[in-house]
């Protein structure tokens, strides 16, 4: 069994402090979730004994199945009690719906609004929100609530439309965006085409989600350098998911995104359900504390992360996770080469002659792993595409097959109906 220090290093107070969150929440789950109740009772857990963060690794994990078929299992407040309906984005498979009560949002305001904070937001700030707040999207509430608890101003202007987004800066002169960060290289060639000057405008920061702007060794990726080599702005990236209702976000340092000790109990896994070691890889597993609707305990995210220990410059001394790695289930064996699709979405975004892409993954007749790349090129040309395959077979060793595309194609491709953000990588496995 784990002791704490192998789970990870972090104040005694704190540490208390989960400790006593976590027995409430087992009474509570073993009274309300019929879900935990049964996985208790089939593997004999006496949640007395369980005090400790170390006495945790007793419980089973929970995965994405599990949550997926027995969605409903997982539902501790009766239907009258639910005021907002949420759903995952269904990357890993089937969508689920998570359910928050009222308390739940006012725990999804606190987390937003420290997160804001810890991004050097305050009250005098006005953020434009470049995502959508429709279609069960939790992100997208969750940033409106926690702007609205910090005091600041909030223009909800949705996902696409440069020119829409670029009339309102000029007009309204917000301070910060909240976007995807490949939006913002659409927003920066916009600009270019039409003579817009981005550093003379109101714009500062911009708060990054669903992409990585870093490395793992947190200096910036191809993304990263690309948007700030032409845009003067402080980048924040931030990491969460729909299951675990709660925000990593970096500070100004931008050495990994915050743990928020109060609201979540994180574990970082290897493949035998052990915790590993700082800065080594491993599946980010979570325990949600203060959730009322679908509180999850040890639930497997899929995301591969790293976590590290030291405090930061910022004065912060919990965890900190690194940049997503991958995800489990997307992990790509290609001819020998194992590889993860932020990795392979770094090389496609490092070339003037990649547009814009789409990365898609099949099995073919005898279940190995092929690789589809639907790219959109600076110019038809023999020597671009000379360049492109030359560029892919140095970098990874193996030749993809490629497709090359319209920007009218791609943008069929990224923004699908059911789509909430732009899709980058299609799994057909």
């Amino acid at each position: 069994m784990a002791d704490t220090k192998q789970i990870y290093q972090q104040d005694d107070q704190v540490t208390a402090m989960q400790e006593e969150k976590l027995q409430q929440l087992l009474h509570y789950v073993a009274l309300h979730s019929p879900y935990y109740r049964e996985l208790f009772e089939q593997n004999k857990i006496n949640i007395e004994a369980i005090k400790t963060l170390a006495d945790l690794t007793q419980i089973p994990t929970t995965e994405k199945d599990d949550l997926q078929k027995r969605n409903n299992d997982f539902l501790c407040v009766p239907p009258d009690d639910i005021v907002e309906y949420t759903s995952t984005s269904g990357t890993l498979g089937g969508p689920v719906t998570i359910a928050l009560t009222e308390n739940d949002l006012t725990r999804l305001a606190c987390n937003e609004y420290n997160s804001f904070r810890c991004a050097d937001g305050t009250k005098d700030d006005i953020y434009q929100l470049m995502l959508t707040l429709d279609r069960q999207f939790m992100a997208g509430i969750a940033y409106y609530l926690g702007i609205r608890k910090i005091g600041a101003g909030i223009i909800r202007l949705g996902p696409g439309v440069p020119s829409l987004q670029w009339e309102t800066i000029l007009r309204l002169k917000p301070t910060a965006i909240v976007a995807v960060p490949s939006f913002l290289l659409k927003l920066i060639s916009f600009a270019k085409e039409n003579h817009i000057d981005i550093n003379s405008t109101s714009v500062k920061k911009a708060i990054c989600i669903g992409e990585n702007i870093r490395n793992p060794d947190f200096t910036p990726n191809i993304l990263g350098k690309k948007i700030t080599e032409s845009w003067n702005i402080k980048l924040y990236s931030t990491y969460a998911s729909t299951e675990m209702q709660t925000a990593f976000t970096e500070c100004h340092a931008g050495k990994g995104g915050h743990h928020q000790p109060e609201l979540v109990i994180v574990e970082l896994l290897d493949e035998n359900d052990q915790p590993v070691e700082p800065l080594t890889p491993g599946e980010v597993t979570i325990t949600t504390l203060g959730v009322e609707g679908m509180p999850l305990i040890r639930y497997k995210t899929g995301d591969i992360c790293m976590y590290v220990e030291e405090p930061c410059s910022c004065g912060r001394t919990t965890l900190r996770l690194t940049p997503l790695m991958g995800r489990k289930k997307q992990m790509i064996k290609f001819k020998g080469t194992t590889l993860y699709p932020p990795a392979l979405f770094d090389l496609l975004s490092e070339r003037d002659e990649i547009l814009d892409f789409v990365v898609e993954v099949y099995a073919n007749e005898i279940g190995l792993d092929q690789v589809s790349l639907y790219l959109v090129p600076a110019e038809h040309s023999e020597e671009c595409d000379h360049r492109i395959r030359a560029y892919l077979q140095a970098r990874l060793r193996v030749s993809p097959h490629i497709k090359y595309v319209s920007p009218e194609e791609i943008q069929k491709m990224q923004f699908n109906e059911a789509s909430r953000k732009p899709v980058k990588f299609i799994d057909r496995r």
